[in-house]
């Protein structure tokens, strides 16, 4: 899947600002289609970054959250700032 496909939107909120900062998180909206790998995929393809775990929910709205954690020497607080969510 087409990496511009899988990631439709970050999501920038009280509780994900303490992510970025504290547990060194992104949170995404995605395709309800796309797996972990091609999410895993997709951030270190559009980012330039690693990533060490991925994991996803489904939300009461019927939309697909994932939590992507980077590796301890990649700063969520940079990818934000080049999002602009931060």
């Amino acid at each position: 899947m087409d990496p511009q496909k899988v990631i439709l939107y970050p999501i920038m909120t009280e509780v994900t600002s303490r992510l970025i900062e504290n547990e060194n998180k992104l949170v995404f909206i995605i395709d309800l289609k796309a797996t972990k790998e091609e999410i895993r995929r997709a951030v270190e393809e559009l980012y330039q970054v690693k990533v060490k775990d991925v994991n996803v929910t489904i939300t009461r709205k019927g939309a697909k959250k994932a939590f992507v954690r980077l590796e301890p020497e990649f700063s969520a607080t940079d990818v934000a700032i080049k999002l602009g969510i931060l």
